[in-house]
């Protein structure tokens, strides 16, 4: 199960350990993903800076959705410009809108649970 990295930005990421976002970068990070952790404000997923900020990123094979349609909607522009190779739409995070604009730029909109695609082995 050699998988190649896959650079991921958690958008949403939260400090809180009863999250599915938190959940996700630890996960993540253990299967040897580089990780981009954004959240709502700066903090730590054990040793993953979390940040408020927008990051210019290269190289982005996954954006990974923790926010609701609603919160996603001033990240349309962030996540178009990192030419992600798909976008992964956790439970709660489906959005027409934006599956419509990935598509329309060639990134594969994929509603999906990115814990259950790591531990099957899918990621």
């Amino acid at each position: 199960m050699a998988n190649t990295p896959k650079l991921t930005v958690v958008l949403g990421a939260s400090p809180h350990p009863e999250r599915y976002s938190y959940l996700a970068v630890t996960r993540l990070r253990a299967h040897g993903h580089p990780v981009v952790a954004i959240g709502q404000r700066d903090g730590n997923i054990g040793d993953t800076p979390i940040t408020a900020e927008h990051p210019q990123t290269e190289g982005v094979d996954t954006v990974t959705l923790y926010l609701n349609p609603l919160r996603q909607q001033e990240y349309y522009d962030y996540i178009l410009s990192l030419k992600p190779k798909r976008i992964i739409f956790n439970p709660g995070t489906e959005n027409p809108e934006l599956i419509q604009l990935a598509e329309a730029n060639g990134i594969k909109a994929q509603p999906a649970c990115t814990l259950v695609l790591l531990s099957t082995g899918q990621y």
